[in-house]
């Protein structure tokens, strides 16, 4: 027995460290991917940089920027924006779409940053980096994905583009270095918690009365001026939503204290108005 049986012993063993190596290697090729491509989907580096210089208020309905300090670690924000550089269109549409939404908010985040740190402290607001004929958002100084983009582009050509994410609540994500935008998360957006992130920024900004909450006196919705100016992206069915006060009657209990006035709220028979935007810098005091 042991004479016939011991001409397979090695072939047998050959076969299971080839097939061991084979799973192995099939497991290992997404690491090995992303360690060829270099680009880290944790986001670590503008983690470290949002909780060591945002400040955060009032449970994270607001933050502020220490500038200041942000400004002495400007070639840390600069070494992670070059790795965001760094990825190329085919890289980047290799991605999953949680790491591509992820991306480009982080990026547009991230390098309003960097503009607002190439005049500061000589600023008190983001549009004092434009002028009369064009906006700060639309020069195309940003280098991503294999050319020159613009803040905007970013923002409306992606983030926005129909088909592409189709997710309003970006518009709690993306911060334009205002007071008036909802706040600057204390930390990056990442694939695998992108979800839970965008949920709680909403929350986050619908909970700040400063900008969003119900007018007893007047007996009506005041909310930013956000759901004026992008209100077609809360008509896209994202999550079931399907018109602005559809939206906002999920967050009743955020808007309102009466129970009369949630109720109004959540059967969408709320007159609707806008508040005016406060485009003051988000610079810590």
């Amino acid at each position: 027995m042991s004479l016939v049986h011991r001409p397979f012993v090695p072939a047998r063993r050959r076969l299971l460290a080839a097939a061991a190596a084979s799973a192995a290697g099939s497991l290992a090729w997404p690491v090995l991917a992303q360690a060829q491509s270099g680009f880290d989907h944790s986001h670590a580096a503008l983690t470290e940089l949002l909780k060591k210089h945002v400040v955060v208020l009032r449970g994270g309905q607001e933050s502020q920027v220490r500038y200041s300090a942000l400004k002495a670690d400007r070639p840390a924000l600069k070494a992670y924006l070059d790795s965001l550089s760094a990825v190329s269109e085919p890289a980047f549409a290799s991605f999953t779409k949680p790491q591509r939404q992820a991306f480009l908010i982080n990026a547009y985040n991230a390098f309003t940053l960097e503009l607002i740190l190439t005049k500061y402290p000589d600023l008190e607001s983001i549009k004092d980096l434009g002028s009369l004929l064009q906006s700060p958002w639309k020069p195309k100084w940003v280098p991503l994905l294999g050319g020159k983009v613009s803040l905007d582009d970013i923002e409306h050509a992606m983030l926005r583009k129909r088909g592409s994410y189709d997710d309003p609540r970006i518009h709690a994500a993306v911060n334009c270095a205002s007071i008036g935008c909802p706040a600057l998360r204390e930390e990056a957006f990442v694939a695998d918690r992108l979800n839970a992130q965008l949920d709680q920024q909403m929350l986050r900004f619908m909970s700040d009365r400063t900008r969003n909450r119900w007018n007893a006196q007047r007996g009506r919705l005041e909310v930013s001026k956000i759901f004026d100016w992008f209100g077609e992206d809360f008509r896209l069915g994202h999550q079931g939503v399907a018109s602005l006060p559809a939206f906002l009657a999920r967050y009743a209990e955020q808007l309102a204290d009466a129970p009369a006035d949630r109720e109004r709220i959540r059967g969408q028979q709320a007159d609707i108005a806008y508040l005016d935007y406060d485009w003051k810098l988000n610079a810590a005091r």
